[in-house]
């Protein structure tokens, strides 16, 4: 008997056209997520996705450290931040979702790093930890308290999202199979290890089907 998804949330991580196939930060086949996620969507109580939204200026693109490469680091106020390739601007093309994700199904639309001067992987909190998006009193308002976790990359934002929804007391998983990684130095396999240990569950599309 399928699991009964109704009481939950899928919170669909950045599924826009700069990180899909010929985007300005490409995640290998990260279009492919497209599918499974719009069969998963209409089986879920809530539907949130998320948009990357970042301004020209952002701290976190190399373009704006002169004489820095894409993906060297540098030091930030809130810790050690990845030299991003320009990508997700505001009101661009890339920064639309993929033209095949279902959006009409999602309930809420939660726009992340706008902010210059902070990245914002996670759906919960910009990269100092600190300061909220508002997802977890939504959520809350709703009377969610499980969350399945779809989208890209499995290694940044999909985990750091799952991550911080368990420090806030959700139920989680993050079905693994409707996401897709960059895998920067080992990052993925980092990733799925911090998961695992804080108690998220790696599921796949046919767990929440039958």
């Amino acid at each position: 008997m399928a699991v009964s998804l109704e009481d939950r949330a899928l919170v669909v991580i950045d599924v826009q056209n700069d990180f899909c196939p010929g985007g300005a930060l490409a995640v290998g086949d990260g279009d492919s997520v497209v599918a499974p996620i719009n069969r998963l969507l209409p089986k879920f109580g809530v539907r949130v996705l998320t948009q990357d939204w970042h301004p020209a200026d952002h701290s976190s693109f190399a373009d704006n450290h002169p004489g820095a490469t894409p993906f060297s680091t540098v030091e930030m106020p809130y810790g050690t931040q990845v030299l991003w390739p320009a990508h997700c601007i505001q009101g661009t093309e890339g920064a639309a979702f993929h033209a095949k994700l279902e959006t009409t199904a999602a309930d809420l639309v939660i726009r992340k790093g706008f902010r210059s001067g902070i990245d914002s992987y996670s759906a919960f909190f910009e990269n100092d930890h600190e300061t909220a998006t508002g997802l977890a009193g939504y959520l809350r308002e709703r009377g969610v308290t499980k969350l399945c976790f779809a989208g890209l990359a499995t290694d940044f934002c999909v985990a750091w999202s799952a991550l911080d929804a368990v420090k806030q007391g959700f139920e989680v998983a993050v079905v693994t199979d409707a996401c897709r990684a960059i895998d920067l130095d080992g990052s993925l396999d980092a990733a799925m290890s911090n998961m695992s240990k804080a108690g998220v569950d790696l599921v796949s599309v046919a767990d929440l089907e039958a």
